[in-house]
């Protein structure tokens, strides 16, 4: 179905009174304007396909309109925007009373569907917490794989992570921090809406914790030095590591590792949810270790196994795949 009618029609006169209000009392930019007016001019050539004068428009016509536009492929977003420009010219004529309500007030454009959360391939994941940057500060790379092993085998958020301290202590809860327990192999997080959650660690986050650790202090043990903050991950000045720079060191180290995507925090935990959704099957368990308050949040990973399961199809059932001429 075509967008719009193909035939021209010429603006009626209140719109063009309309377009010369906006360009003079509101002082529009020169784009803006043209905008503006490609937008009534598209709303003339659908009232004329209905035999309906502009100004007599319902809002019945308008939602077919819009119904016409979004099966001709325009986007929500595209629509949101013309429907903008459609108000304002409705607006402006019920001031001037030459129409008794709005037809376009209570129409919304089609919901633009939410982009899938970016996840690493399940080799790449593996390669990043597997690097080993040989050349790199011993300190500053026990560290960093640490929190790549906790972001991806935790799936924490990365607000959870800098969260953490190294040994709890009476501020621990009350300040709203967390812990890792490394003999009972879990992590306690304090996530969204002030909710703690607990979190099993793996054997390969356990192990480059323990080696983060022994570490740890060591530029700080000499008398005098900065005093070393209660966090678990902190930078070299013995502060807590802030969210920004766990971003910025990650990206870097996705950077180092090889992958051709730079790698932010989240996109480890959607990898985490992912890839634990692809073996288990048990959206409920990604659910609470994640921390969703509700299993809709969750269902977006379905649509990323979902996703995984095509490719699988397509590279190897052999009805997926044409025959060769």
């Amino acid at each position: 179905m075509p967008e719009t009618p193909a035939a021209p029609t010429t603006l009626d006169p209140h719109v063009l009174r309309y377009l010369e209000h906006v360009r003079v009392e509101k002082r529009l930019a020169a784009r803006t304007l043209t905008l503006y007016t490609l937008d009534l001019e598209k709303l003339a050539q659908f009232a004329a396909s209905v035999n309906v004068p502009m100004l007599q428009l319902q809002t019945a016509h308008i939602r077919r309109f819009v119904a016409q536009m979004h099966s001709g492929g325009r986007s929500g977003r595209g629509i949101a925007l013309i429907l903008s420009g459609w108000r304002g010219f409705f607006i402006w004529a019920g001031r001037q009373g030459l129409i008794p309500h709005n037809p376009v007030q209570d129409v919304r454009a089609p919901k633009a569907p939410k982009p899938l959360p970016k996840a690493l391939g399940v080799d790449d994941a593996v390669r990043l917490a597997e690097f080993d940057n040989t050349g790199a500060d011993p300190w500053l790379e026990a560290r960093d794989a640490a929190m790549v092993e906790l972001l991806y085998g935790c799936g924490l958020r990365v607000g959870e992570l800098a969260g953490l301290d190294a040994i709890p202590n009476a501020d621990t809860q009350r300040q709203g921090r967390g812990w890792v327990d490394l003999q009972a192999g879990e992590a306690h997080v304090f996530g969204k809406g002030s909710k703690r959650r607990s979190v099993p660690v793996g054997a390969a986050a356990t192990a480059a914790l323990q080696a983060w650790l022994q570490l740890r202090a060591t530029p700080f043990g000499v008398e005098g030095s900065v005093r070393l903050d209660t966090a678990l991950f902190v930078g070299q000045r013995g502060k807590r590591l802030t969210a920004q720079s766990i971003w910025l060191r990650l990206r870097q180290r996705s950077q180092q590792a090889g992958l051709t995507t730079p790698v932010h925090p989240h996109m480890l935990r959607h990898s985490f949810a992912s890839h634990l959704l692809q073996s288990s099957g048990d959206l409920r368990a990604v659910q609470e270790l994640l921390g969703h308050a509700n299993i809709t949040t969750t269902q977006v990973y379905t649509r990323l196994d979902f996703q995984h399961l095509a490719k699988v199809y397509d590279a190897a059932h052999p009805r997926a795949r044409k025959k060769s001429p």
